[in-house]
């Protein structure tokens, strides 16, 4: 797998809007971020070498939604963790919640499956996704993700995540053990 060299700068040309929109929000906000070029990814399990690299673990991330398609949650987890639906609902006092589709993602947060980011709530205007973090996650030193699309990756530190980043975007995170 192609993987760049690390940079602090955002690239010349962004793989899209949601990746130059992030670029943008981040120098705005003065947080730095390193980041490397790779090859498509798909899946949790081609982004070891990856968060090797930028020696910060690739997060998880997964878009659910309520039976109505009404409520709609960005949870974020360790890579290797698995995610357990009824374990989510009580932690959170969510109802009972699925996998959104790919339509639904799109039009939520500018995302599709295989490309899900924190970063995608720079298209919740409305807050209309409610951002859920593994306690783990919210108490590593680094948040390693795609910036929206999923041919690079980035790393921030979490407390920058947390503190400047969500609160710029109007989103808070709630913080859970999962």
């Amino acid at each position: 797998m192609y993987i760049s060299e690390i940079t602090d700068q955002a690239p010349a040309d962004a793989g899209g809007a949601l990746e130059t929109k992030v670029y943008e929000t981040l120098h705005k906000l003065n947080i730095p971020f390193q980041r490397v070029d790779n090859d498509p990814v798909e899946a949790m399990e081609e982004c070891g070498e990856i968060g090797e690299r930028l020696g910060a673990e690739i997060r998880k991330t997964i878009v659910l939604c309520n039976r109505k398609k009404t409520l709609f949650y960005l949870c974020v987890l360790p890579a290797g963790k698995h995610f357990d639906t009824k374990t989510f609902c009580e932690r959170t006092g969510a109802p009972r919640v699925s996998f959104a589709s790919g339509k639904s993602m799109q039009a939520k947060l500018g995302v599709s499956p295989g490309s899900a980011t924190i970063m995608g709530v720079l298209n919740d205007p409305d807050r209309a996704v409610q951002v859920v973090i593994d306690k783990e996650v919210a108490e590593a030193e680094w948040f390693a993700c795609n910036p929206g699309a999923n041919t690079a990756h980035i790393r921030v530190k979490t407390e920058q995540l947390l503190s400047v980043f969500l609160p710029h975007v109007s989103h808070r995170a709630m913080i859970v053990p999962l």
